[in-house]
């Protein structure tokens, strides 16, 4: 194996949903043993890693990975956690649609993020890596999509000296995930030093003498909290929305070299995201399922304020991470036009998400959002273009159409 010294962490953006048979799986349920897919039941290994499928025209080949999953009802919470890390491909859903929050991780899930989330993906899934003759007793249960995955941990120090084993389909706790880590951010220098630290908890004698210093830097670093009742719970198992919490804000002490910034210049439309950029105006193709966080809460594009600032990342050339990180004036200028018709854009539920009108006054042609609450009215049997409507709203954003 070649010794590596950890490289610049780099985000290598997401790959929205498309309709195109679906999208890939990090790690799912497999049934062959040991094969290239990383299938592995005979190990028992409740994860798999899939190459991701591709779509090849015109000489062009487009990765397809998941964006929105179908089981998060519970687990809102972690949404932003997981959806910014399938912006670097890091942390992934699964073949059907769902991402399974509430699973356990295992040891080999986990070990596979963390490479990935040190910018080491390429590196891992090389042929030279996945060659790698690994000296581990249980060398024989690692499946063999993982095997480059190991290596990489292992030449960038995530296992200690003495570790003669994996244990890859052992489930990962809390205490083995927050050390896992706190290695991948190179601090294991730092966490040394605090191995006399006194820890806050009410079950701090269950965390061993040489892991305190591991939890006393976690916690500094503000990658782990405590439970409301003053535990840290080392041998609780991690499930697989609290591991992208965990991994997401271990990635925010790392460089981030491939998210853009701006500030929103106009409304979007027809999914044109205008930001301004050192004082020029720069237009971005944004696909239709971006993920987009507004206050903490995912939003639609059309909520998206003109003045919020914004960092978001880019697949293929297109936006389908945005952040906002500053909220634009909270005072939008309600506005009242009357126009003939052009055209309308409507989602894949036939809800109306966008309304082009020529105003009757300016002469203007201008382009409307409309809010998915919209309220239409009036001789609707004349609702096509060419006919005169009334749009009223606020800040860009129609919530009624009178059609005269």
């Amino acid at each position: 194996m070649k010794k590596n010294l950890m490289k610049k962490f780099v985000a290598t953006g997401l790959v929205c949903t498309m309709v195109l048979g679906g999208a890939s799986a990090a790690f799912a349920k497999g049934n062959d043993k040991n094969d290239d897919h990383g299938r592995n039941s005979g190990n028992n290994i409740n994860q798999k890693y899939q190459p991701i499928p591709t779509i090849k025209g015109n000489n062009n080949t487009v990765n397809i990975i998941q964006i929105n999953f179908n089981d998060m009802k519970n687990a809102q919470w972690a949404m932003r956690y997981i959806a910014s890390l399938a912006s670097k491909r890091v942390f992934e859903g699964y073949e059907d649609g769902s991402f399974k929050p509430s699973q356990s991780v295992s040891r080999i899930e986990a070990i596979t993020a963390a490479v990935r989330l040190m910018g080491l993906r390429d590196q891992a899934e090389s042929a030279e890596e996945k060659a790698t003759k690994l000296n581990f007793k249980d060398a024989d249960k690692i499946p063999s999509w993982a095997v480059g995955y190991v290596a990489v941990a292992l030449e960038n120090d995530l296992f200690s000296e003495n570790e003669d084993s994996v244990q890859p389909n052992q489930e990962a706790n809390r205490l083995w995930a927050t050390t896992l880590l706190v290695k991948a951010l190179k601090l294991e220098g730092e966490a040394k030093a605090k191995m006399n630290s006194t820890l806050p908890f009410k079950d701090a004698k269950q965390i061993p003498a040489g892991s305190v210093g591991y939890v006393q830097e976690a916690l500094d670093k503000k990658l782990v909290d405590g439970f409301e009742d003053n535990t840290f719970r080392p041998n609780q198992n991690v499930t697989r929305a609290e591991l992208a919490a965990l991994l997401d804000r271990t990635s925010n002490q790392l460089p981030d070299q491939d998210v853009n910034t701006g500030t929103v210049g106009a409304a979007v439309y027809n999914n044109v995201l205008t930001l301004t950029q050192n004082g020029a105006s720069v237009s971005y193709n944004m696909h239709p399922d971006a993920f987009i966080l507004r206050n903490g809460v995912k939003v639609t594009a059309s909520e998206l304020l003109v003045g919020d600032t914004v960092k978001f990342r880019m697949y293929n050339n297109t936006v389908v991470y945005i952040e906002v990180t500053g909220l634009g004036s909270a005072t939008q200028q309600p506005f009242d036009v009357t126009g003939i018709l052009n055209s309308t854009t409507v989602d894949s539920t036939g809800k109306i998400t966008s309304i082009t009108i020529t105003n009757t006054t300016t002469g203007q042609t201008v382009p409307y959002n409309v809010a998915a609450t919209v309220a239409l009215t009036g001789n609707l049997g004349s609702f096509t273009q060419g006919h005169v409507v009334q749009l009223k709203g606020t800040g860009q954003i129609v919530s009624s159409i009178d059609v005269k």
